[in-house]
């Protein structure tokens, strides 16, 4: 009400709940809720209107007239306005609560919090006050869990002012210059950080250490005192044969009967159609890969089939059934080095596999009873990185090396005679029979050579699928994360990436049907990859000649190694998804699932079934599809929909997937490449090992901020790092030497390398800024934000 002409009306244009959210008259609508931002000169004009104004404390009265009277008789009788005045703004603080729209109204919720604190601001619009900041100022202030207790205690005007000084010696002043860009303001959010922590020491230090209090001071900062014993902890010995076996039955267990209720949710369907194509593509992708690199003897459909049938058994009784579990880039390698030993030992590789397997079960049982589960504690950042480098490095030299080979098969000629010399399918190699006569006996012997023929085009309609099927999908990655249309479609985009490039690479291959590229091989039904030479079931005697003795028992050392390889990705995915954070309630069982997972891949290798692990991925963005957010400014976690059927579902799905062999036959080989290289270079992003790598060559004054950047000297980080970039060549030459399948062992020896480190070379604070085993979760509902920075471990 600005002059006594115009009728006086009551409107809520903002509310603080934690966040600032103001209303916007026009739209009718709420905007989206902020930190609050202060004017210098509001903070100004709030101090003084509270050094001169009425301030009325511990007021009995229930009604909104009785306190305003007292308040006006505080007025004038402080001589703040004129005594003939006095009715007239009685009469403006009493007004009926009116809107200027009612159709405003359901928009705006009616509150039945009872009112503790009224702040009454009265001037004359000819003043240069600016009313509307002096509001938001001191609603902020009220908003601030510390002010607020103290203005409840405050006994005078001097401790509420003294609670206001508390306030602004906290609050921070940005100086009038240009921001360019938003990472100029990331220095202040760590001085905050230290300024809020000095104002909770010294809170702390007045108030007695009442944990309701020490809650109640910074909500959600800390965590309050209390008598609550400590949750269990699933990696603690218990010192007795198979006992944290035993506690792992009995902690998740006792929650069968939720874990199949709780998956009554539209939520969970959505998650059931999303996670089917993040295993799907995998499966066919490392499918297509492994059958090349083991000539068939597994593929396709053996790997999809091993998903399937795995996966449901593994959902069923395992301890955490959010685990998605599937063929990974360490598994790859080690079958490719496995297989190349057995050829150059003459030996069956997939009956040696089935001995591997036999081995694998032995040595869980044997781990699972000593609980050696513990032993994950001791794998720190600096292993895990080093080894996920090398598996993307791998990944990368694997897609190139394969590209190559198509450009030597089919070089770029000037003239390919052979298709213009016959008019027979020039798609096809060419087969010639050579009969020599022995003449000493007169035997006659047929000899049959094929040739294939190198066909135009080929190599480079290969290369542009492959960097097309990746670039579609890397591009779909960042789409996802960016800021362009609704969240929900670009997250849609972003997650069918892969699916979508193949389909696309697909489409063309198809369009271009004139050129010659290798596609997948897929078996009919459930058809072994390569029937000529092995069925469902191996015989562990051997399938075409006698299997050694001395190798039997040999296979002990090659199950070390898978093993390895298992426990390391299971266990540290587990950990990872059952982080405190994620506030998962049932708990976990990394004694009961690594059982399972081992025992599934040993029984499995009589059946020729590829050996699987938890997928480290694959499961992060199982459990974020199965969160529940709260709503709000700020959304934080609430839940997660812990159960067994997702999983379940999602495996039956890729084994029903066996069916699509038709439609399968039409991926060309050089589009998985691409999903190689996708894999390989989205694996890098969030190592921090990979992150220092290029702090090698960017100068300091571009270094982020981060701790491992600016709490750590540059050559004591550089230090750090060439010792990992020495680990990894070492990691390296041992993978491309006859000594591959030892590449296990070499990994382990650097966990007593970061041992050593940690106590002789780096003090404590380096080694926490360079090697922090933490990583902060994140989700997708934030833009910017990628689930593949919350692991170290490779795809």
């Amino acid at each position: 009400m600005k002059n006594e002409s115009e009728q006086g009306d009551l409107q809520e244009t903002g509310r603080w709940q934690s966040y600032e959210a103001n209303h916007d008259p026009e739209a009718g609508q709420w905007e989206s809720s902020g930190i609050s931002y202060l004017t210098f000169r509001s903070l100004v004009l709030l101090r003084r209107t509270m050094d001169t104004g009425v301030v009325l404390l511990d007021r009995e009265e229930t009604s909104l007239s009785s306190i305003m009277e007292k308040i006006v008789d505080e007025m004038v009788q402080k001589k703040e306005i004129r005594p003939d005045d006095r009715d007239r703004v009685f009469e403006a603080l009493t007004l009926n609560p009116s809107l200027k729209k009612p159709h405003v109204l359901e928009k705006l919720p009616e509150s039945s919090v009872p009112v503790r604190f009224i702040f009454v601001l009265i001037g004359s619009p000819k003043d240069d006050v600016d009313y509307h900041e002096t509001r938001r100022a001191i609603t902020t202030l009220l908003e601030d869990n510390v002010f607020n207790q103290a203005a409840l205690k405050a006994q005078s005007d001097e401790e509420l002012n003294d609670a206001l000084t508390d306030f602004l010696d906290c609050s921070l002043v940005i100086p009038p210059i240009e921001i360019r860009d938003t990472t100029m303001l990331a220095p202040i959010i760590g001085f905050q950080k230290k300024l809020l922590q000095e104002r909770l020491s010294l809170r702390l230090l007045q108030v007695p250490p009442n944990p309701k209090q020490i809650q109640n001071v910074i909500k959600c900062n800390i965590s309050a005192i209390s008598k609550v014993p400590p949750p269990d902890d699933p990696l603690a010995r218990t010192g007795i044969p198979f006992g944290g076996l035993i506690k792992d039955l009995r902690r998740r267990y006792k929650h069968y009967k939720s874990d199949i209720t709780d998956a009554m949710n539209a939520q969970v369907l959505a998650a059931v159609i999303f996670i089917y194509f993040a295993a799907l593509s995998p499966a066919i992708t490392f499918g297509g890969l492994l059958a090349d690199k083991v000539d068939n003897m597994m593929g396709v459909s053996e790997l999809m089939l091993s998903t399937a049938v795995q996966g449901v058994v593994f959902c069923l009784i395992a301890a955490q059934p959010v685990l998605v579990i599937g063929f990974s880039g360490p598994l790859l390698v080690f079958e490719e080095a496995f297989y190349g030993f057995c050829q150059s030992q003459d030996i069956e590789y997939i009956v040696g596999r089935v001995w591997v397997g036999v081995w694998l079960i032995v040595i869980v049982v044997l781990i699972v009873a000593i609980e050696g589960s513990f032993l994950v504690r001791f794998i720190s950042r600096f292993t895990q990185e080093i080894f996920s480098i090398l598996i993307s490095l791998i990944f990368i030299y694997e897609t190139f090396a394969k590209l190559g080979s198509i450009f030597k098969a089919h070089p770029l000629n000037r003239n390919y005679e052979h298709l213009n010399a016959s008019v027979a399918d020039p798609w096809h190699p060419i087969i010639t029979h050579h009969m020599p006569v022995d003449n000493s006996t007169g035997n006659i012997t047929t000899v049959t050579t094929v040739r294939y023929r190198a066909y135009p085009n080929t190599a480079l309609l290969s290369m542009c699928l492959m960097f097309g099927c990746f670039s579609i999908a890397y591009f779909l990655r960042i789409f996802k994360n960016g800021y362009f249309l609704p969240g929900r479609i670009r997250r849609l985009m972003g997650d069918f990436g892969v699916p979508i490039a193949i389909f696309l690479m697909v489409f063309v291959d198809i369009s271009i049907n004139d050129t010659y590229t290798q596609k997948l091989a897929v078996p009919k039904g459930l058809q072994v990859s390569n029937p000529a030479m092995r069925g469902w079931l191996i015989n562990p005697m051997g399938e075409h000649k006698p299997f050694p003795t001395w190798m039997m028992f040999a296979c002990f050392v090659p199950a070390i190694l898978v093993f390895i390889l298992i426990f390391l990705e299971s266990q540290i995915t587990t950990l990872i998804v059952s982080k405190p954070e994620r506030k998962m309630v049932k708990g976990s069982g990394f004694h009961l699932d690594l059982l399972i997972l081992v025992c599934m891949g040993g029984v499995g290798a009589f059946f020729g079934m590829p050996w699987l692990s938890a997928a480290t991925v694959r499961s992060v963005t199982h459990a974020n599809s199965l969160t529940v957010m709260s709503r709000g400014p700020k959304p934080e976690i609430k839940k997660v929909l812990e159960q067994r059927i997702s999983g379940v579902l999602v495996a039956l799905l890729v084994g029903l997937s066996i069916l699509m062999e038709p439609i399968l036959r039409m991926i060309p080989i050089a589009a998985l490449f691409g999903i190689f290289l996708y894999m390989g270079v989205t694996s890098l992003s969030g190592i921090q090992l990979w992150d220092r790598m290029l702090l090698l060559l960017i100068p300091k004054k571009y270094h982020p901020n981060e701790p491992y950047a600016q709490r750590v000297k540059m050559s004591r980080m550089h230090m750090f790092t060439g010792i990992q970039i020495v680990c990894l060549a070492v990691l390296w030459i041992v993978k491309s030497s006859p000594l591959s399948l030892a590449l296990p062992f070499i990994l382990i020896l650097t966990i007593p390398l970061r041992v050593y480190l940690s106590r002789r070379v780096f003090t404590k604070l380096e080694m926490k800024c360079l090697d922090a085993g933490d990583a902060k979760v994140t989700f997708e509902e934030e833009p910017g934000v990628d689930m593949y920075s919350e692991t170290q471990m490779p795809l």
